[in-house]
């Protein structure tokens, strides 16, 4: 990465950091509240000086680090020999994490603590120096570290052990060390030689020799293989190719347009094995021929493996908002002749393809075990969601496959419970005994919310583990004064949606 000094995973000096920086108490919790939520917001915009002003005046280990590793800031040598008495400036010079001149210790990575939401492991992830930290633009062999996208995908990983894990364009490694929590070996691939370094340096960090890492794009270092799981944040940001726009390796693989999802989602299914699934975030243009979501619909059904599909369409951008969000993500600073002409060439680059928004979202892919794929699912959710998704994508196939089981008879005479995050809202006119609208909201999973009809929210809310489907749909038919199998035609097919979206689930 330009003049900066390349990694070196060395696993000696890997495990004297480690034991140092939990000997100094580096974690995320102590980050956080070593300068306060203000300086740790200020941080996530790049903003320095807030947490600085917390740790003025302090010399002790823990400051050291945190203005070092998590800052980028120079360190003197005795301070940083002081904070890490295993490895020592010496060391972090070995991995290639800092450059010691003269009585000064010069970052050259920053190493952050980072928590695996939703358990007790915690992590050190290194990464190249971020924009705040170099006090300029980024270079286009720029190594990210752990970002909001990167977590995004972190907490939607299925939490269903498997024995082996792929992770597609591993960049840092975090999406690897994520894996591991389910997978008993993971293979990282990447195009850059630098990334696969952090990946290799952050397993040592995290005491696994269970990451391989190999370079090449997509599924070309595994050819012939198969996996059970297949994780990919892949550089998926459209970036017109023409001479002077930045290929930045991070968000850029030099596919055009949207082709680098394209050939992700038709080709993941020859390396699935079967039973396997596959996630990635990923971008889809809306084009003047064909919708976005319906795009990736081809490109599933152009995969030589039928594979089921769940995909969720969480933000849509027109154009200029797109091109504006990477071209400041690059460092270009808005109101510049550079900003501006970088501006249109990505609008001009959109309006080749006849691209009217662009949308990002979640691909959740499977090869089913045997047969036929069975489920293909096709969804704009952009409400809110809080925590990790993993647990409940994992449920809701396996009320799928449970669902393909059962035809309406057997789903009858079936036992089922609302789920302890459902509630129910009645809205009501001023003066009207009867609500005007029934919802139920959903506290989990993707926090849907959908209006009901009294026979529904009837059944609902009867689902108690203690009677069949079939005898509480009759007894609502009884009470509603109408046809008791009408009724059932109508509720089973809702039954079935809110089995699969959580907001019932099997006693």
């Amino acid at each position: 990465m330009g003049d900066m000094p390349a990694i070196t995973p060395d696993p000696a000096l890997a495990a004297a950091l480690r034991a140092d920086l939990e000997t100094a108490g580096y974690t995320a919790d102590a980050v956080r509240s070593g300068w306060g939520p203000v300086a740790d917001a200020a941080v996530g915009h790049g903003l320095h000086g807030p947490a600085l002003a917390a740790l003025a005046g302090r010399d002790d280990a823990f400051a050291t680090l945190a203005r070092m590793l998590f800052l980028g800031i120079a360190q003197p040598v005795a301070a940083v020999d002081a904070a890490l008495p295993r490895c020592g400036a010496a060391g972090l010079s070995g991995l290639g994490l800092a450059r010691i001149r003269g009585g000064s210790v010069t970052p050259a990575a920053l190493v952050r603590p980072q928590d695996a939401e939703g358990t007790e492991v915690r992590w050190w992830i290194a990464s190249d120096l971020d924009e705040a930290a170099l006090g300029g633009a980024l270079p286009t062999d720029h190594v990210l570290g752990v970002g909001g996208a990167s977590l995004t995908l972190a907490g939607l990983q299925l939490a269903t052990p498997v024995a082996r894990a792929l992770d597609v364009g591993s960049g840092c490694g975090i999406q690897s060390l994520r894996a591991l929590l389910s997978a008993e070996h993971v293979v990282a691939t990447d195009i850059s030689h630098r990334a696969l370094a952090f990946t290799r340096l952050n397993a040592l960090l995290a005491q696994t020799d269970a990451v391989e890492v190999r370079h090449g794009s997509l599924f070309e270092p595994v050819t012939g293989e198969e996996f059970d799981r297949v994780v990919s944040n892949p550089p998926f940001v459209i970036t017109p190719r023409v001479q002077g726009v930045p290929a930045y390796e991070y968000r850029d693989a030099g596919f055009a347009g949207d082709d680098l999802v394209a050939a992700f989602v038709s080709g993941v299914g020859d390396v699935l094995a079967p039973g396997g699934t596959a996630q990635l975030l990923g971008n889809w243009e809306y084009r003047d021929d064909r919708g976005g979501l319906d795009r990736v619909r081809d490109w599933v059904a152009a995969s030589a493996v039928g594979l089921d599909a769940w995909v969720v369409e969480r933000e849509r951008l027109d154009p200029l908002a797109y091109a504006e969000l990477w071209v400041r993500d690059g460092g270009t600073v808005p109101g510049s002749p550079e900003y501006a002409r970088l501006i249109d060439a990505w609008l001009a680059d959109f309006a080749a393809r006849g691209v009217s928004a662009i949308g990002f979202g979640y691909v959740l892919l499977r090869r089913p075990v045997s047969g036929s794929a069975t489920l293909a699912r096709y969804e704009e959710l952009s409400q809110p969601v809080a925590g990790s998704l993993g647990v409940h994508l994992g449920d809701a196939l396996a009320a799928w496959d449970a669902l393909v089981g059962l035809d309406d008879a057997a789903l009858s005479g079936t036992v089922l419970r609302v789920a302890p995050d459902v509630t129910e809202a009645r809205h009501h006119r001023p003066g009207d005994e009867a609500p005007t609208v029934i919802e139920l909201r959903q506290g989990g999973g993707f926090a849907r919310t959908i209006a009901v009809d009294p026979g529904l929210a009837a059944l609902v809310g009867a689902c108690d583990g203690d009677l069949p489907v079939g005898v509480l749909v009759a007894a609502i038919a009884e009470l509603l004064e109408v046809d008791a199998d009408a009724l059932a035609a109508d509720l089973l097919p809702r039954v079935r949606e809110l089995l699969f979206t959580g907001f019932l689930t099997f006693a």
